[in-house]
């Protein structure tokens, strides 16, 4: 009779992953936003007369901005929840990119930039929000690692769409027609978005998966308070780190093909190349997600799954001594996707950090000081790119110090959390 029983009761439903698709999503659009001055840089550095140092400026000014807006978000997130949080942040952001079609000076340039990155600054604490409430610990990897994926594809997509429009209709619509479009995501995200238990597509099988975990504190807890905790600066040092590598592919990788293979904008091959490093990419951001979690479901605890994940890639980014070494451009394109998906896998890990140890209320704020962090270190980055692309160190240079940055985040965050256990606050 139980057996009967069991095997009546209705399969579980699985709406959480719906909503993971609405969040990967957001991300696309995000890097297509996020992405598109990247690509266009070299004709608009030419019709507009940026030198290197211009560019690098308009994206520390972003960095900044999105620095700031990392560490509001995450406070706005835990208080107003994952629907308006994110909501507010994705309206900001496409109305500022839809701005960057009718900037012209370097001043307006500077202006709408910060505009986006004020905006996009609540892109992944809003994100990551919605996976703490949507998934129990052991598919959050996989979750952020699939949401994550976004990126990639943004940034496939970016390469393809853009110069397109731009040889059609100019680089202004490129930015408006992108923008325009990227407005029905927030239509869907109104309509569809709501917390798990307000949620009548979620059954009870569903429900009960996902609160799985032990309850948290219903107290709010702002960031002042998880500020003090040697566990946000494990996920903070971690991004502060990380984060810049992935800006500097996202903003110099264009030109790096350009000046390297003589890749001009328009080439199909320029196209090519960049959406072949990103697909590749999108291996690593959903690979490294189910590693961790492959490991957990073998028995592990939560504390070496996640470090043994970050400690393997961690070693697999040292072929960043390679790229300014090979001089075929399959070679090299081969070796940057492989990196790229490195970071993707060792960023998806290190992202549910402050979900691992955190409860649900402070997780938004711990995203929120991490980013910021991050956003810091992606300032850095931009100015020290700058200076040596303006000197004789050039990529060789850059791309060396890369290759050690994974080594050391993975050490900041064992030696700030070496048993990663819960976290009272």
């Amino acid at each position: 009779m139980a057996e009967a029983a069991t095997a009546s009761e209705p399969r579980m439903s699985r709406r959480r992953w719906v909503i993971c698709g609405l969040l990967f999503t957001a991300v696309v659009i995000n890097y297509v936003d996020r992405q598109m001055l990247g690509v266009l840089k070299p004709a608009m550095s030419k019709e507009l007369g940026w030198s290197e140092q211009n560019y690098a400026d308009i994206v520390f000014y972003f960095q900044a901005a999105y620095a700031l807006s990392y560490l509001a978000f995450g406070a706005i997130v835990d208080r107003v929840g994952a629907k308006i949080g994110y909501g507010v942040a994705f309206l900001l952001w496409q109305l500022a990119h839809i701005a960057h079609g009718f900037a012209s000076g370097l001043g307006s340039f500077f202006a709408v930039r910060v505009a986006l990155g004020i905006g996009e600054g609540g892109n992944f604490p809003g994100g990551i929000k919605a996976v703490t409430d949507w998934f129990p610990k052991k598919e959050r990897a996989l979750a952020t690692g699939i949401f994550n994926a976004g990126s990639n594809i943004g940034a496939v997509i970016t390469p393809i769409i853009a110069p397109a429009i731009m040889v059609l209709w100019g680089w202004q619509a490129a930015f408006i027609a992108t923008g325009v479009v990227g407005m029905l995501w927030l239509v869907a995200w109104v309509v569809v978005y709501k917390n798990p238990r307000d949620d009548k597509k979620v059954n009870a099988a569903e429900l009960a998966h996902i609160e799985q975990d032990p309850a948290d504190t219903e107290k709010k807890v702002g960031w002042l308070v998880v500020l003090g905790k040697k566990e946000t600066w494990a996920y903070a040092i971690g991004k502060f780190l990380i984060d810049p590598v992935w800006w500097m592919l996202l903003f110099w990788l264009p030109d790096f093909f350009n000046k390297t293979f003589e890749l001009k904008t328009t080439d199909i091959l320029y196209m090519t190349a960049l959406a072949v490093v990103y697909l590749i990419s999108d291996v690593g951001s959903v690979g490294g997600g189910w590693m961790s979690s492959r490991f957990m479901k073998m028995g592990w605890s939560i504390n070496r799954a996640r470090k043994m994940t970050m400690l393997v890639l961690a070693v697999c980014a040292l072929p960043y001594l390679l790229v300014t070494h090979v001089h075929n451009l399959w070679g090299a394109i081969l070796i940057v996707g492989w990196l790229a998906a490195v970071h993707q896998a060792f960023s998806a890990n290190l992202y549910t950090l402050p979900g691992d140890v955190f409860p649900r209320k402070a997780v938004g704020s711990v995203i929120g000081i991490g980013g910021m962090v991050g956003g810091i270190g992606g300032m850095i980055m931009a100015k020290g790119v700058g200076k040596a692309l303006s000197t004789t160190l050039g990529y060789p240079a850059i791309f060396a110090v890369c290759a050690f940055i994974y080594l050391a985040a993975i050490l900041a965050v064992h030696l700030l959390s070496p048993k990663m256990e819960l976290v009272e606050v």
